[in-house]
Order: C-alpha cells, then structure tokens, then sequence
C-alpha cells in the first residue's frame, strides 16, 4: 500500500480528533499515549484543540511517564501503564538512563531501575517537594547512579533515572507556581516486577504518528532500535509513505485510506502537543531550515496547525491583568477569522478577558 505525506497528515489529523469532538477528555485518543505537559499548562491546551468539554478532568493524572517527561494519562491506565514502560532488559534501561553524569551506574540497567523506583515507592507516602524526595531517594539507591552536584554541594540521584521510576514507584505530580510537588498516586500497586505488554506504548504510538518505523518509535520510547524490536507489536500492516516503509496498526488501515482530503481547520497547538511528538520530522516539515524555529533545545514556542500543516509558531504572554499578547510568526499566510477564534480560546483557557494577536514581524 502506497501513501504520500498529505494523506499521512491527514490521517494524524483524524486519530488526533483535532477536529475537536464533543466528547470528555478523558476519552480523547491522544490519551492512549499520554499528553506531554511541557511547559507545564500544555497539555491543558492539548487537550482543548480537541474537544469542546472542559479541558480539566478528574479522572486524569499527572505523571512522570514516558522518556521521564511529565504526560498528562488517564488514571484508570496508570497501572498497567506502569508495567509497560517498564524496561524489558537490562541494555533497554541502559539506554533509557545513559547520561554522562552516571556513564557507568547506567550499566547497571535493571538494577538501577529497581532500586530508585523502590526507595521512590518508600519515600513519597505523602505530599513532598521534588528536592525532599531526590534527597531521601538518593541516600537509598546506588552510589553509581548518582553524581556530585556542586551547586547543591550533595549527592544527587540522576535526573534520567530519577523521574522515568515516578510511575512504576505509584508517583503523580502536583505542579504549583515553579515549584513541583510529588504524591503517592491513590492506591497504588507495587514496583512492577517484569514489563508487561510494552508493545502497547508502541501500538498507541504508531496509531496516533504512524505510519511510522522502529527507529522512530526508540526516538520517542528514548530507546534503541534493537530493544524496540523485542516489544514490536504483532497485528500491523506495512505502508509504503512516499516509497518509504513504515507500519500502522492493521485496524487503522481504513481511516488512513479514508483520509484523502486535506483537512480544513486551523488549530494553536502549545509546545509538546502529541501532533509534534512524530519522530519523523521532515516528513511534518519538509522545509528542514524551520525545524530550529519549532523544536528548540529548550522554550519551544506553540505550533500553528493549518490544514495538516506547519504554518507557523506561536507564543503567548500576559499583558496586564486581562489581556493575553499572542505573538505569530507565520510561514504562510494564515485566516485571519479561525486565528482570531482559536487565540481568544486560548486566552480564556488562560483566564484573560481580552487578546491580541501580534505579528513577530512587525
């Protein structure tokens, strides 16, 4: 089956639902792999450029998941997805936590994934700041998966291992102001003491930024391509994107041939939103010179979604105590009418009465 980059995008615009169902978050399908909260407030705007339903619901958690980073889940999946992040090897937990800060405590894979999640799982039994926990955390696991922080002038945990055991140690976080406080996550089980159904990361994955390769799917685990092929999953159908091969899961083969049209909407994605967490970048954006100007080392600015495509970045800052300042930079030249809609959702989300929307150029 051959596809080209058009029809792949809009496919990702389908599974995404960026066509912004009335349904609850906690049934959105970007859910199923969880929504990165970076900068924190993210995720929140993630979830709004898809549903019509207040973005905040209970019945989702704020976790360290996937690659360490905080992902918004639902926590009825909590369990089972503590299980599946959970390294399947010793060379797969070296990969996840390899930092020169402990080159050679990575080595001990397993090992060092154990012991943190489990002085993690015996520190946090109530609410404590992030610099309580990593102080009472490293004190318990391994000298070699720690390292001398001469501005704390202390012995810190790594920061890789340390925050890719907070779910498998039943940890949730609790953001306030600058400051990050962690908690246990309401009856939480046990230090997973295997992986458990790893291929489900990836499945979900391919499902939401598929057709996509083993490669691409290590980029986003933080893994190697050897060790994602030990969780590859079994039910999927090879495409062909441009003459290149990828996979899909089997059972999505129909919308991804249904999606023969361009989308038509526009939508004001924040950093990290699940539609820029694709591995294969140039395939979103062919032009590889805009690529620094979406995805940063640090501070990536908002995405403007046009039709499927990149159009854009954005960034918004307060101006005064009800007007948000909403600054554009456009590659193309955008509607000015669903611009204007999607920034004073934004701002209200925000809690600003007023918008302005601004020209970086200008």
């Amino acid at each position: 089956m051959n596809v080209d980059r058009l029809q792949v995008l809009a496919y990702r615009v389908a599974a995404q639902q960026l066509d912004r169902p009335d349904l609850p978050p906690a049934r959105l399908a970007v859910l199923d792999l969880g929504v990165q909260d970076t900068p924190y407030g993210s995720a929140r705007l993630a979830v709004s450029a898809r549903t019509t339903a207040d973005p905040d619901d209970d019945a989702l958690t704020l976790v360290w998941s996937t690659r360490g980073a905080p992902h918004l889940h639902r926590t009825a999946d909590l369990p089972a997805l503590a299980a599946a992040l959970w390294p399947v090897s010793d060379a797969d937990a070296t990969a996840r936590i390899a930092t020169t800060q402990i080159r050679e405590g990575a080595k001990l894979g397993l090992t060092a994934f154990r012991a943190a999640a489990k002085a993690m799982h015996e520190v946090v039994t109530r609410p404590m700041t992030k610099g309580e926990v990593s102080t009472a955390v490293s004190a318990l696991v391994p000298e070699g998966v720690t390292y001398w922080c001469r501005g704390c002038n202390a012995q810190h945990i790594s920061g890789a291992l340390f925050q890719q055991v907070g779910l498998a140690g039943g940890v949730r976080l609790a953001p306030k102001g600058s400051a990050t406080t962690l908690a246990p996550i309401p009856g939480r089980r046990d230090v997973p003491a295997h992986s458990v159904a790893a291929d489900s990361v990836i499945t979900a994955y391919l499902k939401l930024l598929g057709p996509a390769t083993p490669a691409e799917a290590a980029k986003f685990m933080g893994t190697t391509p050897t060790e994602v092929k030990r969780m590859w999953p079994k039910d999927l159908a090879e495409i062909r994107v441009d003459g290149r091969r990828a996979w899909l899961p089997a059972d999505q083969v129909d919308l991804l041939l249904d999606a023969t049209r361009r989308p038509r909407l526009l939508r004001l994605l924040p950093p990290s939103d699940p539609y820029l967490q694709a591995r294969d970048r140039t395939l979103l954006v062919p032009d590889k010179s805009r690529h620094a100007e979406i995805w940063r080392m640090l501070g990536n600015p908002g995405a403007v979604l046009l039709n499927g495509e990149i159009a854009g970045v954005w960034r918004a800052k307060t101006a005064g105590k009800n007007t948000l300042d909403v600054t554009v930079t456009a590659f193309e030249p955008l509607p000015q009418e669903p611009l204007e809609a999607e920034a004073s959702r934004i701002a209200t989300l925000r809690g600003a009465h007023n918008v302005r929307i601004l020209d970086a150029k200008t």
